[in-house]
């Protein structure tokens, strides 16, 4: 592995909690254990918000239609999402994760990474903390995660997903090159589907493919996103985890009974979700000055519309003027709607910590 003598010196735990949200559902009420289960609505227009394993076996997934859902499993159990119980549950989690170190970055309600470099209880393996944390989880909640440990944060993510549910998987130092060469392109961070079709069309199928390319070539292909995929090609990622996120954005969407192509009627279900926004925004008590509408027309495609303000956004009028403009900017003749979102981001004060690590010498 390049770069060996920043690489080395920290190790970093990826916990992901397994089917989160639908996990919580079974463990909650006993007649959904064993059972295919999907976390959201099952009307006709419902999304997926999780799915059990039971359920994943028949090829449900989040983010599908309920109507996809229900063809691919029909005996999919509905139920109606919780989120005050998935969050007590985080809650507990998280304050396992600081009886080890105080350098819990979460990604979400169900994942976070954890630097362990210098840990609280002196651990000098990470893969015994990660084993220790996944059984305190498995005690406390009655849950299971999966962990991945390595080096830094893009390997022990995708090392977290090598063996769900109920993992535990390593790249120590001296694997992350062979490790990283092996990797279908699929299993790197940041690479869609989009993205994983032109790389194949450049013959790239494979992290040794990647790694072949220049960084000049991949930027070339893939804009600013190619200088991280030359260096994770090689292994190198040396962003820390960060225990006090700014906050990046915030937002609302709503998706709609029936698609709908009147403006007038668009504008008002705008505005509404604009109203949320500024309720949410009020309450963080940050300023944004990019305000972003996602519009997703009937047939599913999605699309994203931005402006940035030099002053910040602060007002509800200014919230719904702007995400006015850039939906009626966006409108196309007989096209449909049946979502529309609003998000704000770039906070006054958001900056990027570059901090040193510290020697390690055992996984």
């Amino acid at each position: 592995m390049e770069n060996q003598s920043l690489e080395l010196q920290r190790k970093i735990i990826h916990i992901d909690m397994d089917a989160f949200f639908a996990s919580v559902e079974q463990r909650d009420n006993p007649e959904l254990r064993g059972k295919p289960v999907a976390v959201g609505g099952d009307g006709e227009r419902g999304v997926i918000a999780a799915a059990s394993y039971e359920a994943r076996k028949f090829g449900v997934f989040s983010a599908m239609s309920s109507k996809i859902a229900k063809r691919k499993c029909p005996n999919l159990i509905f139920v109606k999402h919780r989120f005050d119980a998935y969050k007590a549950t985080s809650l507990v989690i998280r304050s396992i994760f600081k009886e080890y170190t105080d350098l819990v970055e979460p990604l979400s309600l169900d994942e976070a990474y954890l630097d362990v470099t210098h840990n609280k209880k002196g651990i000098a393996i990470a893969t015994d903390i990660a084993l220790e944390i996944k059984n305190r989880i498995k005690v406390q909640t009655r849950l299971t995660a999966s962990a991945g440990v390595s080096v830094n944060k893009f390997l022990a993510k995708i090392a977290s997903d090598m063996d769900k549910p109920n993992g535990l998987y390593v790249v120590k130092p001296h694997q992350v090159e062979d490790f990283v060469a092996s990797l279908a392109i699929e299993k790197f961070f940041g690479v869609g589907k989009v993205t994983a079709t032109k790389m194949k069309s450049k013959g790239i199928f494979k992290g040794a493919d990647l790694k072949k390319e220049s960084e000049r070539n991949l930027v070339k292909w893939f804009g600013k996103s190619g200088h991280y995929f030359y260096n994770v090609a090689r292994g190198i990622d040396n962003r820390p985890v960060i225990a006090h996120r700014e906050r990046k954005s915030l937002g609302a969407e709503s998706t709609f009974s029936e698609d709908y192509g009147d403006k007038v009627v668009l504008l008002e279900k705008l505005h509404k979700v604009a109203t949320s926004v500024s309720k949410r925004l009020a309450k963080s008590g940050g300023l944004p000055k990019t305000l972003t509408v996602k519009i997703k027309f009937a047939d599913f495609t999605q699309i994203t519309r931005s402006k940035t303000v030099g002053n910040g956004i602060n007002k509800l009028d200014q919230i719904k003027l702007l995400a006015s403009e850039l939906l009626v900017s966006a409108l196309e003749p007989h096209h449909k709607i049946r979502l529309l979102g609003i998000s704000l981001s770039n906070f006054e004060g958001e900056q990027n910590k570059k901090t040193q690590g510290q020697l390690t010498l055992e996984f």
